[in-house]
């Protein structure tokens, strides 16, 4: 029983399509995905619009010392 293999020096180091697509889309992806954090870490904070810019509700005894500041000031 004799076998016939086929020995070379040069191995048959043939990709198939669907691999090569692999080793081209990964780094592509990975770029992508380093470039889009980049921006978004580097990107300014929103402005804030009007409704979001009022004042927090305040403890009421915080409110009242506002009050009382100016009578102070106008008494000094």
């Amino acid at each position: 029983m004799y076998l016939l293999l086929s020995v070379s020096p040069y191995p048959n180091s043939a990709l198939s399509a669907g691999e090569l697509a692999i080793i081209a889309i990964i780094p592509v992806l990975a770029l992508a995905a380093w470039l889009v954090l980049v921006f978004a870490a580097d990107r300014q904070p929103r402005r804030r619009t009007a409704a979001e810019a009022r004042p927090l509700p305040q403890h009421p005894d915080a409110q009242e010392q506002e009050r009382e500041q100016p009578e102070r000031k106008a008494a000094a």
